[in-house]
Order: C-alpha cells, then sequence, then structure tokens
C-alpha cells in the first residue's frame, strides 16, 4: 500500500493488543504486514460485540491493513513455511516470551542465519536482562506495577486501572518507533539486529516521566508525584462537565478579568506560575466551586472569547461524532467482505508527500493463506495438502 513505508515487509506473530496495534500502525504506513495466526485465531477475534463469529470489533480495528495466514506453528512444515518466508522479510516482531521462539527454532540467531538484515523484535512483559523475565504481562498487571492505580488513589479515588489499554498501546507505539529507527539504521548499515520492547520498562519511563518529583535527585530530595496531574479533573458546571486548564500568567489574568475578579492576581497564591503550583489544590477548589455557577455553554462562549484553553467532555458517541473528527477526515467507512460497512479510523499522521493510503480491512482467518504460500514459491497442490494436514487453512 502507498505510504512512508511502502515496501517494507512484516511478518506478525502478535496476538491480543500491543503487539497487533503496532503492527496496525506499521500497516496503516504503508507496510506489507502478514498476520500469523493459529487455526482458532488471535484472542482477540472473539470478544464482542460482532456481526460474525471471529470477528469481534476489536480484531477488525486492530488488524486493519493487514494479510492473513494461518500456520500450526507446532509442527514442522508450519515452522518450515514460515521460514520460506523469513528471506524476503525486513520484520519478525513477536510477543511471546523468548523462551517461547526458541523452543520453536524460531530464536534470532536462527533467523538471522536465514536473513542477516532481519529486524527481530520482541514486544513482551519485561526487560530479560532483570528478575521479572520469565514473568507472564497484561495490561492490568503492568498498569499496576508501573504505579497507574496508585497515581489514581492520590487523586482522591479508589485505586483504579486506566479504563484503556494504556500499557499495551504504549508499548506498541514504542515498538513502532523501534522498528523505524531499526530500518532507518539498516539502511546505513545493512545489518539487523534483535531489538527488546519490554512492557514494564516503557509504562515505567511513561509514568515517570511526569512523577519522578523529587525522586530526581539521588539522594531523594521530597516525594514522588506532579501535584498539578494529582489535583486536576473535570470541573461540574450547572449542567454537566468541562475540561478547562487556565494555566500561565496570560491566562489567568485573562480569567480573573473575564470572571470580574481581577483582585485574584494580587493574592499571592495566584499571582505566580510557582505560586499557583505550591498551593494547586486550593486554587482547584476554588475553580470547581466557581465553575458550578453557569452552564457548560455559558463557559465555552466566555472561555473561547478570552482564549482560554477549554474543551467539552465527551463520551464515546460525542467523541464518534465529534465535527472536528469528521471534517478532518479522520474516520472513514471501508466495505469489509464478511461484516458489511464499518466505521474505521485513518491513520492520525498526515504526509505530504507519502500519505498513506486507506488500509485493507482486517483479514477473515485464513484469508490470504493462499496468496501468502504462493509469494514464498508453493505451488496449489501443495497448498492444498498443507491445508488437508492442518498445517494451513485457506478460504
Amino acid at each position: 500500500m502507498p505510504g512512508p513505508l511502502q515496501g517494507v515487509k512484516v511478518l506478525d506473530l502478535t496476538t491480543v493488543v500491543m503487539g497487533p496495534f503496532a503492527t496496525q500502525v506499521l500497516a496503516e504506513l504503508g507496510a506489507d504486514v502478514i498476520k500469523i495466526e493459529p487455526h482458532d485465531g488471535d484472542n482477540m477475534r472473539h470478544p464482542g460485540p460482532m456481526k460474525n463469529p471471529g470477528m469481534g470489533y476489536m480484531f477488525l480495528n486492530l488488524n486493519r491493513g493487514k494479510r492473513g495466514l494461518v500456520l500450526d506453528l507446532k509442527q514442522a512444515e508450519g515452522r518450515a513455511a514460515l521460514l520460506r518466508l523469513v528471506p524476503d522479510a525486513d520484520v519478525l516482531i513477536y510477543n511471546v516470551r523468548p523462551q517461547a521462539m526458541a523452543r520453536l527454532g524460531l530464536s534470532y540467531e536462527a533467523l538471522s542465519a536465514i536473513n542477516p538484515a532481519i529486524l527481530y523484535v520482541g514486544a513482551y512483559g519485561y526487560s530479560q536482562s532483570g528478575p521479572y523475565a520469565s514473568k507472564a504481562a497484561y495490561d492490568d498487571l503492568i498498569q499496576g506495577i508501573s504505579g497507574v492505580p496508585w497515581l489514581v488513589a492520590q487523586t482522591g479515588a479508589t485505586p483504579n486501572y486506566a479504563p484503556v489499554n494504556l500499557a499495551d498501546r504504549l508499548t506498541g507505539l514504542h515498538a513502532v518507533y523501534a522498528v523505524t529507527a531499526a530500518l532507518f539504521q539498516r539502511s546505513r548499515t545493512g545489518r539487523g539486529q534483535s531489538i527488546e520492547v519490554p512492557m514494564f520498562e516503557s509504562v515505567a519511563h511513561f509514568v515517570l516521566g511526569d512523577h519522578l518529583a523529587g525522586y530526581t535527585w539521588d539522594p531523594a530530595q521530597g516525594a514522588g508525584g506532579y501535584q498539578r496531574l494529582l489535583a486536576r479533573k473535570p470541573y461540574p458546571t450547572s449542567d454537566g462537565y468541562l475540561c478547562v486548564l487556565v494555566y500561565n500568567d496570560k491566562q489567568w489574568k485573562s480569567f480573573a478579568s473575564v470572571i470580574g475578579r481581577p483582585e485574584l492576581m494580587r493574592d499571592p497564591r495566584y499571582a505566580t506560575q510557582a505560586s499557583r503550583a505550591a498551593n494547586i489544590r486550593d486554587i482547584y477548589k476554588f475553580l470547581t466551586e466557581l465553575f458550578t455557577t453557569r452552564t457548560t455553554a455559558e463557559w465555552m462562549q466566555l472561555l473561547e472569547a478570552v482564549d482560554i484553553p477549554v474543551a467539552p467532555m465527551n463520551s464515546v458517541e460525542e467523541l464518534v461524532n465529534d465535527p472536528h473528527l469528521t471534517q478532518s477526515g479522520f474516520f472513514t467507512t471501508e466495505d469489509h467482505p464478511s461484516e458489511g460497512a464499518l466505521r474505521a479510523m485513518r491513520t492520525p499522521t498526515h504526509w505530504s508527500a507519502s500519505e498513506p493510503a486507506v488500509p485493507r480491512p482486517a483479514p477473515r482467518l485464513g484469508e490470504h493463506s493462499a496468496e501468502v504460500l504462493r509469494e514464498a514459491g508453493y505451488s496449489d497442490s501443495e497448498i492444498a495438502e498443507l491445508a488437508r494436514k492442518g498445517v494451513t487453512k485457506v478460504l
């Protein structure tokens, strides 16, 4: 497909969310991503809602732009078929623990012996250089061990996970830049390499970037936590909620004026950015009480008139129907061969010279098995025999 990664071939052995999200982005940017699944398919084929079995909404959204190949890698002929794809591949990405890949005979050493230029990318729970190397990992666990529920509790709420697959998708983006940076380096050196993208380290990097605070120094100069982030919440209005950030000195002067309280800027707590940071919980309490005095629409009109950053608190339905996303072309309608008309999201980036095309719909299980195996040199009769033995599945 057209896009900045046109011509890059990716063998995708990932499942669930983290790896498929990474390869979804690569596919949206033009890479030829071959999704390799077992006979029962990726786990995310099965959670609903769905119109047809094995085509759950999460799978449809995570696997657009990919070609689907079924291979039973527990069978020698399935592994042999995968190895026949390796010489022409640029990237192989997986998200099981490295020991499992080695047991299948699919270690970096085995694959680089076939294709020294291959980029072998492992995205899994924990770095293999630490004591947690062998632990299983899921988004819930990584959010917890990285401090996300603890941070929620510091806001006064019950400890809770962020209600999105934060760890999976964040780590997936780390995998995307790792692949693209490695492709750039390989273009200079001609050499491939093995790359590790661990979830725990990726999310710890993300969380501590904001909340390291006093632990920035050794010994520590105070506790962890960025107090403004721990204090902020959408503000209740008289008829709903509103997201507002009155932040720098210019914005506070404009805000004090528009609410008829210019004397606020003579209050030492409000006078400077540093003093506001030191008194952030008191200031947010004042704002919380203030915003209940008008409707959401009244505040939006008042604040936008003086250039105070403000946005509505959208529901999922409101987000889907947001006029900006609609007019910017973020949503497209795709015609899926089994699912009919689907609302799909374009890649958020835009390119002046290599704009990505709209990706193909997510594959049905085994939809491209015959096509990909033919490209690897198998004849139609050989493909039929592999299907008869249960090594592959063809539509």
